[in-house]
Formats: structure tokens, C-alpha cells, sequence
């Protein structure tokens, strides 16, 4: 089995997976990616793993040889820890699945998988239970670097100006959800109460820049404001 490898900063995963060659080739791809990865091929030694390691993530196989199965110790995780939990498992049936979140699963990959696929729900997975902070932002085909203050759509680096930037990265950052211009204002421009013809013009000129290589992303909510869709 795997042990903790990485920095003490990087984020901890625990696998419990019984197939050993499954167990080590995936942890072993998970540390070259700049995780801590420990890998168990049953939940006999839970506890111990839980408080010793202090994992960010719990990623399952739902079969396993002994002891309780994977929804039993999702359970336990989610009751022990608090941590989020990842299933990995040969089990492709609708009511497998719906167990599996029933049991607190925080998502739910099937068997056989890419490593992409994985990595990319792993990141997905630790960035909303904010275990996981990364100065990119990725919506389709639109990569945000906020350290380097970049955003990239389509392979192609977007001419924006800093407050079309600004106004780029609070409605990523909020995607999914309506954002009004009152709430656009503060967090661009600084303050609460201006003329809201001035959001409406960023974001006019934002969006044809981004729409010159690829659909819409940001929508107009009539009476709400916008929201970011990916």
C-alpha cells in the first residue's frame, strides 16, 4: 500500500480500495500530482487512519473483501471527520448510486475511469468542501489565472482591461448564482451606490470580447442581475 508522500501542505487523501494494483497505481498518479496519498485495502483501520493522517478527502470502493462496506464507512467518515467522500467503484446501478449519496458521497466515479476524469472530481470535490484553494478558475473552455492575472478562453488570451478583469473573476468565482449590479459595484468598483449603467457597459464590452471565441457565459436574470453559466 501507499504512504503519506508530499509536502505537509498537500491535500490528504485516504483510499480504501481492495485491488492492490488498482490501489497503487492510482495513489501512485494522485502523489505525482502533488497529493498526500495513504492507501488501505479495507476500513479495519478507520479510526486510526482518520486521526493519524488527518485526510482532506476519503475516496471508497464500495465492495470490499471484510468488514463493512463502503456506505458504512462513508457514514463513518462523514460522522467521524466530517470529511468529504468520493466513491470509486465497479458498482454502475442507479440504486448503488443513490445509496452512495444517501450515504453522504460527496460525488460518485465508475469503474473504468481516466485518471483525468478522477483528478478532475477530486479538485472539484475539495474546492467546494474548501479544502482546496486555487488561484485558477476553470468554466469550459475559459481559464482564469488569478496570480497571473490572465484569462485564456480558447487557447486565446483575452485583451481585457483590469476592471473587465475584476468584473471576469467575481462572476466566475460566483458562477451558478445571480449577482446583482448593486452587488457588482462593491465588489469592482468598491462601493455600494453609483450608477448602474456602468456594470452594464463592462459588462457589455466583457462579453463581446469572450464571445468573440466561444458561446455565452454570462446571462442577463431580468431583475436579478447576471449570472455566470458554465
Amino acid at each position: 500500500m501507499s504512504s503519506p508522500s508530499g509536502s505537509s501542505s498537500s491535500p490528504r487523501l485516504l483510499m480504501i480500495e481492495d485491488d492492490r494494483s488498482a490501489r497503487e497505481s492510482v495513489s501512485a498518479a494522485l502523489s505525482q500530482m502533488g497529493y498526500s496519498v495513504l492507501g488501505r485495502p479495507t476500513g479495519e483501520e478507520l479510526d486510526e487512519a482518520l486521526v493519524s493522517f488527518r485526510p482532506d478527502l476519503a475516496i471508497i470502493d464500495i465492495n470490499l473483501p471484510s468488514g463493512p462496506d463502503g456506505f458504512a464507512l462513508a457514514r463513518h467518515v462523514r460522522a467521524s471527520a466530517g470529511i468529504p467522500v468520493l466513491f470509486l467503484t465497479a458498482a454502475d446501478g442507479l440504486e448503488s448510486r443513490l445509496s452512495g449519496f444517501e450515504a453522504g458521497g460527496d460525488d460518485y466515479l465508475v469503474k473504468p475511469f481516466a485518471m483525468a476524469e478522477l483528478l478532475a472530481r477530486i479538485r472539484a470535490v475539495l474546492r467546494r468542501s474548501g479544502r482546496l484553494r486555487s488561484p485558477v478558475l476553470e468554466v469550459r473552455d475559459l481559464v482564469i489565472d488569478e496570480e497571473a492575472k490572465t484569462a485564456v478562453r480558447a487557447g486565446q488570451t483575452l485583451d481585457l482591461t483590469p476592471t473587465e478583469y475584476e468584473l471576469l473573476c467575481a462572476l466566475a468565482r460566483s458562477r451558478g448564482k445571480s449577482v446583482s449590479k448593486a452587488q457588482l459595484l462593491s465588489l469592482v468598483w468598491g462601493f455600494d451606490a453609483y450608477d448602474p449603467n456602468v456594470v452594464e457597459v463592462h459588462v457589455s464590452s466583457l462579453r463581446r470580447k469572450m464571445e468573440a471565441h466561444g458561446p455565452r457565459l454570462i446571462h442577463t436574470e431580468r431583475g436579478r442581475g447576471y449570472v455566470f453559466r458554465g
